[in-house]
């Protein structure tokens, strides 16, 4: 079982997705999936946000009275 924290994997999924999606090899085929590298890229971005610790609770101010 792998023990890296999940941010550091995720980062490495990351890179090695950036690293396919530039290939010349990959560039070259006539590849043309339902999901595409830049999916799994957004899906790995929303996991990392998932991932991170939760940072402190923002104050929430009231708009009453004020005009938009």
């Amino acid at each position: 079982m792998n023990t890296q924290p999940l941010p550091e994997l995720i980062n490495q999924a990351h890179q090695l997705l950036t690293q396919i999606r530039q290939h010349p090899q990959f560039q070259a085929l006539d590849y043309h999936p339902d999901l595409s590298i830049g999916d799994a890229i957004q899906a790995l971005n929303e996991l990392r946000f998932s991932a991170l610790p939760s940072p402190e609770p923002v104050q929430i101010f009231s708009l009453e009275g004020f005009n938009q």
